[in-house]
């Protein structure tokens, strides 16, 4: 393994932005100073050092930005546009993503670290694609006319039917692994189905937030409609717990996923979580190993492992278990670490030290319970926060390493004998987001993947999303489904309506 960590040229936008003085909040279609007026900063993970200073929003401001959000979609313009200039409007936000994809790749690689080839590939090319598919979506929530019997009125006649309408105010909070792309998830839906919307992102990585926040200012979308609160757990907690908030959407750990239920119980308002996984990544003797190699040490080593879905149970048959463990560690240990402005990089650091400290603790953990590295096993040097790539043998189920969720390039690989199956072992886990099955055996593959507890299960690849499919996950991964016609359902609600003639 190798790490760079040299200069790298950014746009003229983009350096602008980063010494443009103090990031503020967006409310009520104004960018404002947090009530307090603290700020604090935010850094570069392939450095550590600081990039700018951002707005640090608490409980007041919550209540400053919920106030207009419950203006604008109680009494604003908003409600009183049509489908289709809303679906415009919401179009319009991904052209805009599409014309600045470059700031916005580079933005993530200097907030989050990722690579910002793959997040103008991916990252922002599929926010764009999100935006557009819910644009589309704007003209098509319908209700439904139902033949009725009201046995006790007796010869009357009736006409009912159900109108889809928006919730309301949403608050939505997201993560620092792919802070863009989860925004997204969660605003273009909202924002097609004609709710309005106050977004915190994660306190580590506000900027790709923030510029969205600006490209939307640039539209004839109404203030209030869509808000930032940029901040820590308080300003997150204050708004899961506003009574004057609707819903709450929430991606990030399971832990602070119960928090966010516990605090939305005041008002009882509907909550959707995309929580943590521990994905089984099950490869049979009779795939096709090569495809099976590289699609398995990306599993886990896309995004620098801080990934949801990453498949950090690796199930090896028995037969080909130390030849298929060893040639992922190879793959694994060619990987070269850098920052994410670099393009040749392909592992860039960990959030921040926290974190660090948090995956380096489970391999001191995994070591000394009894496993042992086939490449990595620590952090990798002494500038930012790189961590080596990681595949441990020789574990057990109870180790903390194979139970709990890790977040970082770590993977465990277990043998699994074809006679006695390897359901009962993927499934033994508190989560159930995602699953790999690689088998050139067709039937096998569909068997497989109807007795796995995930909500998403890739057969012969690894990480392949479209907007089109709905994700969520079973057991503690979460409640509800973002993507597809599922986030639909997420932002509205239905109202029946019973007439008598």
């Amino acid at each position: 393994m190798t790490t760079t960590t040299q200069e790298y040229e950014l746009s003229t936008a983009v350096r602008s932005f980063i010494i443009g003085g103090p990031k503020k909040l967006l409310i009520d279609g104004q960018w404002v100073e947090a009530a307090a007026g603290a700020v604090y900063a935010t850094h570069d993970p392939a450095t550590g050092g600081k990039l700018t200073d951002v707005a640090r929003g608490t409980a007041e401001d919550v209540d400053r930005a919920v106030a207009a959000a419950r203006r604008a979609f109680d009494e604003g313009p908003w409600g009183r546009l049509t489908p289709s200039e809303r679906g415009r409007l919401v179009w319009r936000i991904g052209d805009r993503l599409l014309e600045r994809a470059e700031d916005f790749a580079q933005l993530e690689a200097l907030d989050n670290g990722k690579s910002a080839g793959v997040a103008q590939a991916v990252d922002v090319a599929w926010s764009a694609d999100i935006f557009h598919y819910y644009a589309g979506w704007a003209t098509k929530v319908e209700g439904r006319t139902i033949p009725v019997s009201v046995p006790w009125v007796p010869g009357a006649e009736w006409h009912a039917y159900t109108l889809r309408e928006p919730v309301g105010v949403c608050a939505q909070i997201i993560p620092w692994n792919f802070p863009l792309l989860m925004a997204a998830f969660k605003v273009a839906p909202a924002l097609a189905t004609g709710n309005t919307v106050i977004l915190k992102p994660a306190e580590q990585t506000p900027l790709t937030a923030l510029l969205l926040g600006e490209i939307i200012q640039e539209l004839d979308i109404p203030p209030g409609v869509f808000n930032i609160v940029t901040g820590f757990g308080e300003a997150g907690a204050a708004l899961a717990a506003h009574d004057h908030v609707d819903k709450v959407a929430f991606t990030g750990s399971t832990e602070i996923g119960k928090k966010i239920v516990d605090a939305a119980r005041g008002n009882l308002k509907k909550v959707s979580l995309e929580l943590g996984g521990k994905s089984p990544n099950i490869v049979f003797a009779d795939a096709d190993l090569d495809a099976a190699v590289a699609g398995s040490a990306n599993a886990w080593l896309f995004n620098h492992g801080q990934c949801c879905v990453a498949g950090t149970r690796l199930f090896v048959e028995d037969s080909i278990f130390d030849e298929f463990t060893q040639a992922v560690a190879d793959f694994a240990a060619q990987a070269k670490l850098g920052p994410g402005l670099d393009p040749t990089a392909q592992v860039g650091p960990l959030i921040d030290q926290e974190q660090v400290d948090r995956v380096t603790g489970y391999l001191r953990q995994g070591l000394a319970d009894g496993a042992r590295a086939l490449t990595g096993g620590g952090r990798h040097g002494d500038t930012g926060f790189y961590v080596q790539p990681t595949v441990l043998v020789d574990v057990k189920p109870k180790f903390s390493v194979v139970r709990e969720e890790i977040f970082g390039p770590v993977v465990v690989a277990q043998p699994f004998s074809a006679g006695n199956g390897v359901i009962p072992q993927a499934n033994d886990t508190d989560f159930g987001l995602a699953a790999g099955v690689w088998t050139r055996d067709i039937s096998k593959a569909h068997r497989i993947a109807r007795r796995l507890k995930a909500g998403t299960v890739w057969v012969n690849t690894y990480n392949a999303f479209d907007t089109a499919l709905p994700f969520g996950g079973y057991k503690q991964s979460g409640w509800g489904r973002e993507l597809g016609e599922g986030a639909i359902d997420l932002y509205t609600q239905v109202k029946a309506v019973n007439v008598q003639l």
